[in-house]
């Protein structure tokens, strides 16, 4: 049998176009996705929502449809063409997010924003097992962390172009303007992507419930996945909070607000991500382990520097304390998604991404925003507009948590861990 289909060597050349294609799509994921963020004083103000119902568009709204979908849209991107699921999917998306700016109030803004999530399920699996299609094991962590860029870039893209924008005509203006430049990209993605051929038979086609009772049965896998959700539940909620924290705290404008966030999670975000694939590539080829004690290390550190920074009285004082949070709690976002690369065949892989990201997302985008802004409304008799700030103090414990779950599956991992095989 068997247990994997080698694709046909490229140059190196087009393997990084193919990544350079992949990381414009998943910028504009995330722009699309973060956006809201920015946006939120000012759709405060004109529909009157409360914390509550914000944080439920910036996360029941988008997850509850895009956790549940991906699973099937990755199996039929395994069985057909990833290039062509990620292709429709960014068209979906955008289009959505373009409908965003025409919603006149909570439930029909919650409608779009499922539909945001609907398109986006289909995007990041199949980038996933595009790319470890493309490059080789030596160097697939640090092409995943380079596609993993896009979140970064995308935050603080969505944070600066919707500010910009809506401080130049209105909030509607900034999701028209980003959703229709997705919808124009998607052709020029599907050009230029092409679909690895294989060198031989096709590994079988293999419905979700066999991936899944393969993942099952291996303890790295729900341990990797349960410390990534929680935290994503922290940083989620984090990336769409900030801006209203940064308001009510120091004062800030909506411009000042996104050249001081949006800073933040470009140089840290960045940075972060692309350190966590270059440890991973060069200290997992010695001990597969690494990919999780990487990962726990910088989650340790990641909470006590974002209560310090939301503690601070000065913006200057923040900034720094804020900086290097902002990369080491994306600096997981390599390792583990290689890792869970590995727990499966080859052929298995982007339903097997699915099956982690569901869980990644359910928890994590599902209800980042929400608990978060569910906790300011609960804290506000006490604390007033200060009660953001205490909020995201508590969700910092999502970080330990995270660390020590990624921890206990360090062993497993190592037992777990699948290497290429050829057919």
């Amino acid at each position: 049998m068997n247990t994997g289909t080698p694709e046909v060597p490229h140059s190196r050349g087009y393997a990084r176009l193919v990544l350079a294609m992949l990381l414009i799509a998943y910028t504009f994921n995330f722009l699309d996705r973060q956006i809201l963020g920015i946006l939120v004083p000012a759709i405060k103000a004109d529909l009157g929502l409360t914390d509550t119902q914000l944080g439920a568009l910036g996360s029941i709204a988008f997850a509850l449809l895009y956790s549940t979908l991906a699973i099937p849209l990755a199996l039929i991107a395994d069985r057909t063409s990833r290039s062509w699921v990620i292709s429709i999917s960014m068209v979906v998306w955008s289009g959505f997010t373009a409908l965003c700016g025409a919603a006149t109030g909570f439930w029909q803004l919650f409608l779009f924003r499922l539909g945001v999530g609907v398109g986006e399920a289909g995007g990041v699996a199949p980038s996933y097992a595009l790319i470890s299609a493309y490059f080789p094991p030596e160097r697939r962590a640090r092409a995943l962390s380079i596609y993993s860029l896009g979140i970064p870039v995308g935050l603080a893209a969505g944070i600066m172009l919707g500010a910009a924008i809506a401080k130049a005509v209105d909030w509607r203006a900034a999701f028209i303007v980003v959703g229709l430049a997705g919808v124009l990209f998607a052709p020029v993605f599907r050009l230029v992507v092409k679909e690895p051929k294989a060198t031989g038979p096709k590994g079988p086609a293999v419905p979700v419930r066999a991936v899944f009772a393969i993942l099952a049965r291996k303890r790295s896998f729900w341990l990797m996945s349960f410390a990534s959700a929680m935290s994503s539940l922290a940083g989620y909620g984090l990336a769409f909070w900030v801006p209203s924290i940064l308001i009510r705290t120091f004062g800030f404008d909506l411009s000042t607000t996104s050249y001081f966030y949006g800073s933040l999670l470009l140089i840290g975000g960045v940075s972060g991500i692309f350190l966590g694939g270059v440890l991973a590539d060069r200290l997992g080829q010695l001990d597969r382990g690494a990919y999780a004690k990487v990962s726990a290390c910088a989650w340790l550190v990641t909470a006590p520097l974002f209560i310090a920074g939301f503690m601070a009285t000065s913006p200057l004082v923040a900034w720094l304390f804020l900086l290097v949070p902002n990369a080491l709690n994306v600096l997981f976002v390599g390792p583990i998604t290689t890792a869970v690369q590995h727990l499966v065949p080859a052929y298995m892989r982007a339903s097997a991404s699915a099956c982690f990201l569901f869980i990644n997302n359910l928890i994590g985008i599902g209800a980042g925003s929400w608990v978060l802004g569910g906790i300011s409304d609960l804290m506000k008799p006490h604390f007033g507009d200060e009660s953001l700030r205490y909020s995201a103090i508590v969700l910092m414990s999502g970080y330990f948590l995270a660390a020590c779950l990624v921890m206990l599956s360090v062993k497993s991992l190592r037992k777990d861990w699948i290497d290429d095989t050829p057919a």
